[in-house]
């Protein structure tokens, strides 16, 4: 069997004000290409579908088509999605019916019985081989929140974290029923779209879900009865166990400046019966560079004339590079905006950030490109905080406040 994993697309995303629509097609037309040549029989999409919870309409149309050409081209693929922390999981709910008479798969949200227990005939599917025989069991779990987890239940008190094990609890549950739905040579995979500990965080554009930053879910908390476990989140594609049964696919497209240098790829992985026989890194073809000049921040001459050495060649709109001018500055220099437009004027390229740094500073993003809408809401609020009472919030209060800005997400 062969089984494709990719999760953060990020669909709608706009980096610094520019449109990603482009780069996200050119990403799609390359993913359904290569699942028709490589002959996949099941492709897991493991949440962040989309950059926001209310993405444009374009994004959803871009979705829908990519799903109604994979089941065009390839009738017998196994499709699953699973939401993530950016998604509106009623919004991904809503035409779970309508994709299921197609034979795709869309778990948004834990979903319950009228017992208001896991409906685990949604969440445990089998995904097929080339001759239609069942050859592994997937169990679709979403991103969790802390209403999905029962944490009111009694069992749960002697827990030193409620949060962490209640996500452990539900994963030990789904992969029990898998294995008593299963037979000795099929595999055992799971989705999952979760921050675990000892992983590798991209700057500026992911955050430490789950309630705070102190709910990194150990890896050890994952039944050992997996055979794989589809992870999304991290943008960065990243190993989280020795014997690499644990992965992120990473995103397919930088998602922030930092991301330049990502190796952004989805997996393929051939099972033979219930041994992972390949594990592939897929690399996605960068469609749009992104350009950081200087390589450190320099002074503002300097900065000037390495623009002026770009080769950049005329292109359309779309697919100019993406630029962050990076600046060292030893004094106020009031007309800097207008002295980068300047020596950029007329030429291929879109002016994403400008970036300052000042003697015995770390790196800053300057108010001149960058404003409020460009920081994160986590940002925002621990730069308040900070600048009240002279001191990091305290993990309690950016869980609860992750907490709450999920549920306006969600919300809205």
């Amino acid at each position: 069997m062969n089984l494709f994993h990719t999760a953060d697309w990020h669909l709608g995303q706009l980096l610094h004000g520019h449109s990603r629509a482009y780069e996200h097609q050119q990403f799609l037309t390359w993913l359904l290409d290569t699942l028709e040549a490589e002959q996949a029989d099941a492709l897991l999409i493991c949440g962040d579908i989309f950059d926001s919870a209310n993405p444009p309409a374009y994004a959803w149309q871009m979705l829908y088509r990519f799903l109604a050409d994979c089941r065009r081209r390839m009738p017998n693929l196994d499709l699953i999605l699973v939401g993530g922390n950016h998604d509106s999981p009623a919004k991904l709910d809503a035409p779970h019916s309508l994709l299921a008479s197609f034979g795709i798969t869309v778990i948004g949200q834990l979903p319950r019985t009228e017992e208001g227990e896991p409906d685990w005939s949604r969440l445990i599917l089998p995904l097929t081989d080339a001759s239609g025989d069942v050859a592994a069991w997937c169990l679709a779990l979403p991103f969790l929140r802390s209403a999905d987890l029962n944490l009111a239940d009694p069992a749960l008190n002697e827990a030193e974290d409620k949060l962490i094990a209640g996500v452990t609890r539900l994963y030990q549950q789904g992969a029990e029923l898998m294995q008593a739905k299963s037979e000795p040579h099929q595999a055992l995979i799971a989705t999952g779209h979760a921050y675990l500990a000892g992983t590798e965080l991209s700057e500026l554009s992911e955050r430490r879900i789950l309630g705070g930053n102190q709910h990194a879910l150990p890896v050890s908390g994952f039944p050992d009865a997996l055979d794989y476990l589809a992870l999304g989140h991290l943008h960065k594609a990243q190993r989280v166990d020795k014997a690499g049964k644990v992965r992120y696919s990473g995103s397919p497209i930088p998602l922030s400046l930092a991301e330049e240098h990502y190796p952004h790829q989805v997996r393929k992985l051939c099972f033979d019966g219930n041994q992972l026989q390949s594990d592939e890194a897929l690399r996605v073809p960068r469609t749009v560079e992104i350009l950081r000049v200087p390589a450190k921040p320099a002074p503002l001459a300097d900065v000037l004339e390495a623009i002026a050495a770009l080769d950049l060649p005329e292109a359309p709109l779309a697919t100019q590079p993406l630029l962050e001018v990076r600046i060292a500055l030893d004094k106020p220099e009031p007309r800097l905006r207008e002295q980068v437009a300047a020596a950029l004027d007329g030429r291929a390229v879109r002016l994403a950030r400008i970036q300052v740094t000042h003697p015995g500073q770390e790196e800053s993003t300057t108010a001149l490109a960058e404003g409020l809408s460009e920081l994160t809401p986590e940002q925002v609020f621990v730069s308040g905080y900070q600048s009240r009472f002279g001191e990091d919030p305290a993990p309690t209060l950016m869980a609860a406040f992750s907490e709450l800005l999920n549920e306006m997400e969600e919300q809205a």
